[in-house]
């Protein structure tokens, strides 16, 4: 029940958000949950963790309940009500990943969900913060190609079709 509420109650937040903040942050959700499943699989080759317990059958590397639900979802709340505001995000992600890294990842461990095996709960927290300052730099790029694009401020490609000879020879000898 722990793991299917961490994947569905943070998509069901989102109905509480504006479009435009959707529309806004979903890259650098994407980004993030690409970045989580890539620690995920670096952890699972190098025995760092173990995850017992999965929602999918192929959970068992990745937390999809995690990565695709609870930390995706979390990173667009995250950004929705601090971008802009550089150390209010990192005050931010300290919290909300020490809770997760102290508190709901020793009660992943006390239900059998997951158990680390070469890391310590602050190593999760070091990940966790190292990828929130992957995710800000990136989200201040897609600001900025944002804004070039709205304010017409790029590159067209103009493709102009030219009309054969043959048709305007045709049309002249008519």
């Amino acid at each position: 029940m722990l793991l299917w509420s961490a994947f569905v109650l943070p998509w069901l937040s989102l109905f509480l958000m504006k479009k435009q903040s959707i529309y806004r942050y979903v890259p650098v959700c994407i980004f993030s949950a690409l970045l989580v499943t890539i620690v995920y699989e670096i952890g699972y080759t190098y025995k760092w963790w173990i995850l017992i317990d999965a929602i999918v059958p192929w959970g068992h590397v990745t937390n999809t309940a995690f990565a695709y639900g609870i930390f995706l979802v979390g990173t667009m709340w995250v950004f929705h009500f601090t971008f802009g505001r550089f150390w209010l995000y990192i005050v931010a992600n300290l919290v909300l990943d020490a809770f997760y890294a102290f508190v709901f990842h020793r009660i992943e461990e006390k239900l059998g969900i997951a158990d680390l095996i070469c890391l310590k709960h602050y190593h999760i927290l070091l990940l966790m913060v190292g990828l929130s300052l992957i995710l800000y730099p990136y989200q201040l790029w897609q600001e900025r190609a944002r804004k070039n694009l709205d304010s017409g401020d790029h590159d067209d490609i103009t493709i102009r079709i030219n009309t054969p000879t043959w048709l305007t020879k045709r049309e002249k000898a008519k």
